[in-house]
């Protein structure tokens, strides 16, 4: 009885570690036709949408935002692309 128990435990551990390591780290990312390039949505990511956001007077999340919108934080994010976070390199 205990070794089924101990087997059982260890495929739940087994799958549990697995999808932790499939998703450990991952950052969306997000493709901005008109610069031709993608760009990851981790935490600077979120610093630059914080102060277009603020600048703009937008209360909503980036994927709540209209394609326009989308399109028009790209473009101002480009111009204030100081750290080069883009997923090309």
């Amino acid at each position: 009885m205990a070794s089924r128990f101990g087997f059982l435990g260890y495929l739940l551990s087994s799958a549990v570690l697995g999808v932790m390591l499939l998703t450990a780290g991952c950052a969306h990312r997000y493709y901005d036709a008109d610069h031709n390039d993608y760009h990851r949505w981790n935490h600077n990511e979120v610093v630059y949408y914080q102060q277009w956001s603020t600048e703009n007077h937008v209360n909503r999340d980036y994927k709540h935002l209209s394609k326009e919108d989308q399109q028009r934080y790209w473009d101002w994010r480009h111009n204030h692309d100081h750290d080069h976070d883009h997923d090309q390199h």
